[in-house]
């Protein structure tokens, strides 16, 4: 590289630097997890300005700009093999010839990590002490599986100069600071966001959306979204609702693998006739106009990216306290959402519900404000000027001969 390069952001007339990006995520779709949504838009947003390059091993999604790289799969389970098989692959085709390296899986390699969930070490250890801790490593040590995660993590958290990462809450950052003390300094906060929708709600739409959806279009719709059903509360959730009036009803929407457990539960509750199985939508817009309340009693969420969602449409949330969802650290109990304190209390969601759709207008303005401060045109910046300062690091790096 000429010496003559700045190793700045910008080029030398002042106009920003258009970067050549690659994107992991094994699975690359809006229909996925928070995770997945959270990577998309941010491919979304900032593809007009940047060269990106998605490298996954399921691809549903279309953008103008975009550049799709399918990972072959030879296996999808075991996970880890397969974690360690695509870390391999995208390491070997982006080792050279982009400007930064973006990865939101376990990876060793990448220039920006974004961590969507508890670290694993975090997982295995915590709160241990003594004999029981020594156990544990005595189960880490006989697990392949186990141990490849770790070496992986560890790998990926290992400080460079021009490394960042990226939490995406407040609390996610404090376990981040616990458990990779090394890594605090490269650790930034980027929430998930939003993109306001284009009309309000209104009740024509939420007949059409309830008729579309095959929703019943008298009484209460309770929304449900998540593909992890136990560890997003759905046992919980289900058995308020068993507390709840007759013209309660429950819309589940997400992967449908885990629906025959949770029949069984419905179907010992007598709440066949008031609980809806919706599956995975392309779309989710639809199930939002239809609800007139979200109920999120989750047992671990870093963030919660479907419950911004809800707030966006005005939805009065019911959602786990910032003990187990990222996202509650930032909401005012009684003024944006309802917080639970226990999530695993039925009484105590079903109390919330209730409370819930007897003030919506107050929360549903609420919610509305809190989800205008959180857009995805708004975040995208912030993740843009990460992209930048890494490439001006490695720039000057090259310059020095570092």
């Amino acid at each position: 590289m000429s010496s003559s390069t700045p190793s700045s952001a910008e080029d030398s007339v002042g106009e920003q630097r258009r970067l050549r990006i690659a994107v992991f995520n094994r699975t690359f779709s809006t229909t996925g997890g928070g995770a997945e949504r959270y990577s998309t838009a941010l491919v979304e947003q900032l593809s007009a300005k940047h060269d990106i390059h998605v490298f996954a091993q399921e691809i549903a999604h279309n953008w103008p700009g975009v550049a799709y790289h399918r990972i072959f799969m030879p296996m999808r389970k075991p996970r880890w093999i397969n974690q360690l098989w695509f870390a391999t692959c995208t390491w070997w085709l982006t080792r050279s010839g982009f400007d930064v390296v973006h990865s939101h899986e376990n990876t060793w390699h990448g220039d920006v990590q974004t961590v969507h969930v508890l670290p694993v070490k975090y997982t295995l250890f915590r709160e241990l002490r003594g004999w029981r801790k020594a156990s544990r490593w005595i189960k880490v040590a006989t697990s392949p599986r186990l141990l490849a995660y770790l070496a992986l993590e560890r790998l990926r958290f290992t400080p460079r100069p021009s490394k960042k990462i990226v939490v995406t809450s407040e609390s996610l950052r404090q376990i981040m600071d616990s458990t990779y003390p090394d890594c605090a300094r490269m650790i930034s906060v980027i929430t998930p966001g939003i993109t306001l929708p284009l009309l309000p709600l209104t009740r024509l739409g939420k007949k059409n959306a309830r008729s579309l959806l095959g929703l019943p279009q008298e009484g209460y719709c309770i929304l449900f979204v998540a593909n992890d059903y136990r560890k997003k509360g759905l046992k919980t959730l289900l058995t308020a609702l068993g507390q709840c009036p007759a013209g309660f009803n429950l819309a589940v929407v997400g992967n449908l693998s885990e629906m025959p457990t949770f029949m069984e539960q419905v179907k010992t509750l007598n709440l066949e006739s008031r609980v809806f199985f919706l599956g995975s939508l392309k779309n989710v817009a639809p199930a939002y106009e239809s609800a007139d309340c979200l109920a999120h009693p989750t047992l671990e969420d870093t963030f919660a990216m479907v419950v911004l969602e809800a707030m966006s449409y005005g939805l009065p949330v019911v959602v786990s306290s910032s003990r187990y969802c990222g996202i509650s650290e930032l909401l005012q109990h009684g003024e944006n959402a309802l917080i639970v304190d226990d999530p695993l209390s039925p009484s105590e969601v079903q109390k919330a519900i209730k409370q819930a759709l007897s003030q919506p207008q107050h929360l549903s303005r609420g919610a509305i404000a809190f989800a205008r401060s959180y857009q995805w045109s708004r975040l995208a910046l912030q993740q843009e000027s990460l992209y930048l300062d890494v490439d001006a690091a490695k720039r000057g790096a090259a310059l020095t001969g570092c």
